[in-house]
This record gives C-alpha cells, structure tokens and sequence, in this order.
C-alpha cells in the first residue's frame, strides 16, 4: 500500500529527516509532525502534542486520517505509544513497548543477544557499587559502563579513569559493565516487520564532542555513508549473525520486534561485536541515510508496520556519498546556550541542506536555538570528499553566537576513498 497520510511523532533532527524524505514522494499527499520544529513546518503541518501520551497520538492519527504514523524518538516507544496507536486501528511503524526494551535496558539487550548467540562484550549487570567495581576490576581498563536505562545518547562512560567510571556508575545506579571492544565502530539500520529484515546501508557516526575524537560523549556531531574501507561482506555478515537472529528471538518470545532495529557494531579483531542496540533510527546517521536512499520511505515502513515486508522491492541506493555535519549550541554537550536567533538557514546550496532538530520560533517569529544539538547539514557528492566540501561549504553560512561543530567529519575515510 501506498500511505496517502503520514504523521511523524517527534521534533529531533531524525524526524526532520523522516519528513523530508517522506515529503520528496509524490504519492504521499500529507505529511504531518507532531509536535516537529521549525524545519518540519517548512514541508509539514506541525500540531501541538504531548509525544508521551499514546491516546493523544492516537487520537490526532484518527483525526488526521493517517494511513501510516512513524514514532521517532526512543522514549515514547519505551512508553508504548506505537502500542496506542496500533489499539487504535492505525498503522503504526515502531516497535511495542516490551520490544523496545532492546534500547529502554542495555540488561535484556545483553539477554537476548545471549538466548540469539549474536557476537557482543563480555559484560556484568552491577546494582551495587561493589558489584561495578569487581566488574571493572576483572575487565580492566578503557572502563566501559553504560546506563542500564535511556539516557539520550549520552549514558556511556569509556574512560581509563576508575574513578571516573565508579562516579558513573553510582550516578546512574543500575549498569552494564562490559569489556572494551577495539576496532571501528559503524551504525548498521534494518527495517523488519518482526519476520522479515531489510538491512540498510552502513554508517559511521562521531560520538565525541571535539575533533580527533576528543572530550566527552554526545549524542552524536556528524556522520557519514557509504564506508569505504568496510568489508565488502558487512551487511550480508551482520543480518545473519546479529539482525536476523535478534529479531527471531524476540519473535520466539512474544515480543516481535516491528520498526527500525539499530546495531551499533565494532568491527574488532575478534569479529564483529555488537556494542548496542537502538529500537529507532538513530541520529545523526539517518540523515545522511536518507539523503541516498533512493526507495520512497512511505510504502517502505507502511510494509513493516503491517507485516509485508517481504513482498517489498530490495532498497535501492544512490551511488553518491553524503555527510552530515552537527551544528551544537554553546555549553554542549553540558548545558547549552539556548534563545540565539540562527541565521544563514536559508542560503542556496545545491549539494547540501539543513535539518533542524534542536530549535524554535520565539515571540517575533524567528529560529532560535533550544537545544543542545542544534541542526545538521548534509552534503552530498560523488565521493565522501566532494560530499564533505558541499556539508562544510553550507554550515559555514549558518550563524548561532557560540555554536561549533566538528570539522573531521569523514576526514579520514575521505582521504582512505582518494588514496
């Protein structure tokens, strides 16, 4: 089925990409976000509405005449938004509370990794501060603890500081305590209708604040697709070891996994692990993501949601490279700088556009910044190089007092893909 009428739950810099690419199908007529942000207001109609509340969903489906409603941030499909929506009659892409847990506890991720024999860390889920420091005692340093709960992205700690990972650990309370895994990291997305999976393209994501991977984690300061320098195999490799085998196994348990299944994967010199899961797209992956996808989305998810993925077409892909590049507010990724006027988000560029996640209107009507991660631009080009040159040629025209971002986004794959 083709979805004439799409609504996107969320405001972040995913479902301003989701609302693009959904906007570029001819044969959707609607698109609607809720509540969105100033950029999905430019090709959607935003309506007011409390993302956590699965009968107000539900209900602004019903009134909108939605055919199909894509949940995008990971803490209403924790709450079981996606599970009002489908009680209400309505075609829903995101998976049921008692799947999401695959994100909402880094604990049963790590159980049902270990019932589906998928590749992962060693790890000890620690309740105590005795427990925790045991288990970082017997793995040794980097330390790697992880929140057990959501966090927003920013609840790993990686650190050869004991002490530093011991205060993390009594911060968050309950924790998983793994072993470090070497190697590349890289962001592997598949769409499953909880039978059927359909990888996406790989992409690599720069967690750390600062160039050269310094500073703090973030939620995220850029991305880039395709990879290079990975395998040839990767994709065919991780949906038999890791996708394919997780989804079957929350199938076996009654809990079928219907949405987007995110692995985050290291590419070690044991093998590839899975480092952790995300029951969402993630950002700032999907936006370069979309940029090259070229199979039109609505029908794509409308498939997943309903069960019929595996009569959809395989995904087909541009072969030209894109690159998102993180614009943060001052302060990040402590607290940020908030209420400065953005300008620059209008100027002409052919290869590259803006998506808003962190923003707002104020009284007089102009965008401002609300966030912590204010906007990315994505540029794309026939190479990584070119796609980099259109990304970074754009965000230099965009104007925030304080802002920063990074400028080794895809630097080094960049110079690989020339060499």
């Amino acid at each position: 089925m083709q979805p004439r009428c799409v609504l996107v739950v969320g405001s972040g810099g995913r479902e301003h990409a989701l609302v693009l690419a959904l906007s570029r199908d001819p044969a959707v007529a609607e698109v609607h976000a809720a509540p969105g942000n100033p950029g999905t207001a430019l090709v959607a109609t935003n309506h007011a509405v409390d993302i956590m509340d699965g009968a107000a969903v539900a209900a602004l489906a019903r009134e909108l005449g939605a055919d199909l409603v894509v949940v995008g941030p990971e803490a209403p499909l924790v709450a079981g938004v996606a599970d009002a929506v489908r009680a209400a009659g309505t075609a829903c892409f995101g998976p049921s509370a008692a799947a999401a847990r695959l994100e909402g506890s880094k604990a049963f991720a790590k159980d049902v990794m270990a019932a589906a024999g998928v590749p992962t860390a060693r790890a000890h889920v620690c309740a105590t501060a005795e427990a925790a420091a045991a288990a970082l005692d017997e793995f040794g340093p980097p330390y790697v603890v992880k929140d057990d709960g959501l966090a927003a992205g920013k609840g790993v700690v990686v650190t050869d500081d004991r002490t530093e990972a011991l205060d993390h650990a009594a911060a968050c309370g309950r924790v998983v305590v793994e072993e470090y895994l070497d190697g590349p990291e890289v962001s592997l997305f598949a769409v499953t209708d909880g039978s059927c999976v359909r990888a996406l393209q790989p992409a690599q994501d720069f967690k750390r604040v600062g160039d050269g991977d310094a500073g703090p984690n973030t939620g995220g300061m850029g991305a880039y697709t395709p990879l290079p320098w990975a395998p040839p195999d990767l994709v065919a490799e991780v949906t038999a070891t890791v996708l394919q085998p997780t989804v079957d196994e929350l199938a076996r348990r009654g809990t079928p996994f219907a949405g987007l299944l995110y692995a985050g994967l290291a590419l070690t010199s044991r093998g590839v692990k899975v480092i952790e899961f995300n029951a969402r797209f993630g950002d700032p992956e999907t936006q370069p993501l979309l940029a090259r996808l070229r199979t039109p989305l609505a029908p794509l998810l409308h498939a997943a949601a309903t069960g019929t993925l595996a009569a959809h077409p395989e995904l087909d892909w541009s072969p030209d490279a894109a690159v998102a590049v993180v614009l943060a507010a001052g302060g990040y990724p402590g607290p940020a700088r908030t209420g400065g006027v953005i300008a620059g988000l209008d100027a002409d560029a052919p290869d590259a556009y803006v998506v808003q996640a962190g923003t707002a209107t104020d009284s007089e009507g102009r965008v401002v910044g609300s966030g912590g991660r204010v906007l990315a631009v994505v540029g794309t080009g026939a190479d990584l190089s070119a796609a980099r040159e259109s990304a970074y040629a754009r965000i230099a025209a965009v104007r925030l007092e304080g802002s920063f971002y990074r400028t080794d986004i895809a630097a080094a794959a960049a110079t690989a893909e020339r060499s």
